[in-house]
């Protein structure tokens, strides 16, 4: 297919890149407009009576921002604070928004990132194109004191405190041109504007490492049900990703010791029980996000692998100063 094609030309070399760049300075010079009206005032920013953190990236794919902000909404309570998630909801159907989420929603209709994140932190969740109705809406009816805002770096209509820029750490920014040249979303010296850098593996000056760990697999129709990875012993198994870096995902089993037949889709992909039908009796493996979307026709072999985000110390110092600087009032009147 002619966009697998032009994924690869942002990572490696490819004749794609210039027949594409005229394109990617047109890009690039409507991301300038937009980025200048907000800024000179033809396009409103909201401003919310609670801090505002935004967790992003520049580049199109997965870097871990889930995880990310689940460890933060896991961090902001622990710090005595009452977070509220909002996100674009991407994939979903509904047709009338914001949409709150809660655990039992689903998927189809709010998207399946959003469910994750509402299972996993009990925070409330509230998805839909326009995140400052989606927010007011959360302070309209939780007593929410602080928002996430999950992949919201490039939503400019809601003013942030925080910016978290989220980096995958192996492929980085590729070739470093903008769409459809390459994988960047915003020109790469929008790096120098966030408060702070999160690379999803290796790093380099002035960034965090986060890493994403994974150590057991929980049985999808019966999640009392747990297996260590080792546990699956020398057997296949079938991997399963619907992401938006399925390698990572099949890399980390295999590095847990798993022999695995991979089977990548598209990130958001909407699961149907034929997708998963192998015609043996291996056991599948699949990401948590993914698995949400897999409840109503899981049967006893499909497993998903949660992956906890670890943060250095760095980030957590990088961090606990900003909180400080909201508490205060440095940044948040």
């Amino acid at each position: 297919m002619l966009s697998n094609a032009i994924q690869r030309s942002w990572y490696e070399s490819n004749f794609l890149t210039w027949l594409l760049l005229p394109i990617s300075y047109f890009y690039r010079l409507v991301v300038w407009l937009r980025q200048t009206a907000y800024l000179i005032g033809i396009l409103k920013t909201h401003r919310l009576s609670v801090p505002v953190i935004v967790v992003g990236n520049i580049t199109v794919g997965g870097t871990g921002k889930t995880p990310l902000v689940i460890w933060l909404c896991e961090y902001l309570k622990k710090s005595g604070w009452s977070p509220g998630v909002v996100s674009r909801g991407y994939g979903g159907e509904s047709t009338s928004w914001p949409q709150n989420v809660n655990q039992a929603s689903d998927p189809r209709l709010v998207g399946d990132e959003p469910v994750l994140i509402a299972q996993r932190t009990q925070c409330p969740v509230s998805v839909g194109p326009d995140r400052v109705m989606a927010a007011r809406r959360l302070l309209d009816e939780y007593e929410c004191d602080i928002i996430i805002s999950d992949d919201g770096l490039q939503h400019l209509a809601l003013d942030r405190d925080v910016e978290i820029l989220v980096i995958d750490g192996e492929r980085r920014f590729g070739n470093e041109h903008c769409l459809p040249a390459g994988p960047l979303r915003e020109p790469i010296k929008r790096l120098n504007t966030v408060d702070i850098k999160v690379v999803n593996g290796g790093t380099k000056d002035n960034e965090c490492k986060m890493t994403l760990k994974m150590s057991e697999a929980v049985n999808v129709p019966d999640e009392t049900n747990r297996k260590v990875l080792s546990g699956f012993g020398n057997n296949s198994v079938h991997a399963v990703a619907g992401i938006g870096n399925p390698e990572r995902f099949f890399t980390q089993l295999r590095q847990s010791g798993l022999d695995i037949v991979p089977h990548p889709f598209p990130d958001h992909h909407t699961f149907v029980e034929k997708d998963l039908v192998f015609n043996d009796e291996l056991p599948v493996l699949m990401t948590e996000k993914d698995a949400v979307k897999c409840k109503s026709f899981a049967s006893k072999n499909y497993w998903y692998v949660p992956v906890e985000a670890m943060m250095s110390e760095l980030f957590e110092s990088e961090l606990s100063k900003q909180v400080v600087n909201l508490i205060s009032g440095n940044i948040h009147d």
